[in-house]
């Protein structure tokens, strides 16, 4: 799969709740190849920041071409993307990454936070019964209506208890008894640790898509290495990059 750049022309933005935004991009290069649980670097058109912006693709239209990201304004190159307008453009690279395998079984996909955008396209796409559980802090449930027609069933728990269960997706998977043949996730660390524990005590294989600060973004600075279960090939070390060798990686496969 090769990856593309190109100047992607802004086709829609909008405010999703506070901090969080939605963005359609025209980019027919990328779109038809990318796959759910890969992920797109932006850069900023100020020449003094270097560094790409790695953001998850949220939804796929391979037909018209079109990708869409939903990300969270946390510094200024978020800031910049969050003030682009219709008919603007932003240098892109992508597809990066590699993507969720797409099973034909009975799935439950687990997210939380910003983690939450990657599941709509693998709902989408994914063949057999989907379950989707996801967390919020409130009830600002960004996406919400986009998973409930996507997913045969949606749980949602919150930390303050405004929405679905109080608490977290580990507590909605006890309290609802959520089975499946095998589980998708991401989001944050402690999170993930927890939905690891959780399919390998019940024997789930279970994929799970690290979030990490990368810098490079195509796996030549190991910036963004996590410890893995096996020496890896690159560096010779217990490391897997995540956003060359991931960012989906089989939880036996590495250690969080």
């Amino acid at each position: 799969m090769a990856k593309e750049q190109c100047m992607a022309r802004v086709i829609q933005t909008e405010s999703l709740a506070e901090g969080i935004y939605s963005m359609w991009l025209l980019a027919p290069e990328i779109a038809g190849q990318a796959v759910p649980g890969q992920f797109i670097s932006l850069f900023s058109a100020d020449n003094d920041k270097l560094l790409p912006r790695p953001i998850s693709l949220c939804e796929i239209d391979r037909d018209k071409g079109m990708l869409r990201i939903v990300y969270r304004v946390v510094g200024e190159g978020t800031r910049e993307f969050s003030q682009k307008d219709e008919g603007d453009t932003i240098r892109i690279m992508g597809p990066l990454g590699n993507g969720f395998p797409l099973e034909e079984k009975k799935a439950v996909l687990i997210a939380g936070g910003i983690g939450i955008p990657p599941m709509l396209q693998l709902a989408k796409e994914l063949s057999g019964e989907v379950t989707v559980v996801v967390g919020y802090r409130d009830n600002r449930t960004f996406l919400r209506r986009e998973l409930e027609e996507a997913a045969d069933r949606l749980l949602i728990a919150t930390e303050d208890g405004s929405v679905g269960v109080r608490g977290n997706v580990i507590d909605v998977l006890r309290a609802e008894g959520v089975d499946s043949e095998v589980i998708y996730s991401c989001g944050p660390l402690p999170m993930l640790r927890g939905v690891k524990k959780w399919g390998e005590e019940k024997n789930i294989p279970t994929w799970l898509s690290l979030e990490e600060k990368m810098a490079c973004g195509i796996g030549a600075c190991l910036a963004c290495v996590c410890q893995s279960t096996e020496v890896d090939s690159h560096s010779n070390v217990h490391n897997k990059r995540i956003c060359k060798d991931g960012p989906v990686f089989l939880s036996t496969e590495i250690e969080l």
